[in-house]
């Protein structure tokens, strides 16, 4: 693993531990085993530290989804894709993604980190409610709005049948969180509320 990468890893278990406004730049340093004078060669600041890992987690995530044979960031194709997909590999990759959130190193502890501090600083709040709220809820909209337009869903309000959909994921996603023993009872509940959405609003396939 190079420094780069190392400066990452160790910031993130001292953000995830500390908090971020408690951890210095000094700190990440001494963690790394480098001076904090060496650590600015690769990172400018520790705002700077924090964004870049924010971008390996959505470049790990696009491996994870490319691996899914999903695009996850970009509705078009992915309606193309959705389309066709019976139930049974839709409640599959369904439970990939949310096994992928709860478990991924990076993601996982970004997310707890994020959870606590969010109430402590308004960047981190916003933040939070960018990753975890407005672009799954803006992705997930386009997402359903093209398959309804394709004749697989049905309803007339795009935007509540997409809260419909995510809030119950997410709310099971930090009941793991809080307690890992609950995620056999989570993946049952998250593949029945994908059953029950594909009924209520009359999913058909082409």
């Amino acid at each position: 693993m190079d420094t780069k990468q190392r400066i990452l890893d160790e910031a993130l278990t001292l953000f995830s531990q500390k908090g971020y406004a408690n951890v210095y730049v000094g700190e990440i340093a001494q963690k790394v085993g480098i001076k904090a004078p060496s650590l600015y060669k690769h990172y400018k600041s520790k705002r700077a530290i924090f964004d870049a890992i924010v971008e390996q987690m959505s470049e790990s995530f696009a491996k994870q989804a490319s691996a899914l044979n999903i695009n996850g960031t970009d509705a078009e194709v992915d309606a193309g894709i959705y389309k066709t997909m019976d139930e049974k590999h839709l409640i599959e990759l369904g439970t990939n993604l949310f096994l992928y959130y709860l478990h991924d190193d990076y993601t996982s502890r970004f997310r707890k980190m994020l959870t606590i501090e969010q109430f402590a600083d308004k960047d981190l709040a916003d933040t939070y409610m960018s990753l975890y709220f407005d672009k799954p809820i803006e992705y997930q909209s386009q997402l359903l709005g093209l398959i309804v337009k394709q004749g697989v869903l049905v309803t007339d309000d795009v935007k509540t049948m997409t809260l419909h959909f995510y809030a119950p994921i997410y709310q099971l996603l930090t009941v793991c969180d809080r307690d890992p023993s609950r995620e056999p009872e989570a993946l049952k509940m998250l593949q029945d509320h994908i059953r029950q959405f594909n009924k209520l609003y009359g999913r058909t396939i082409s």
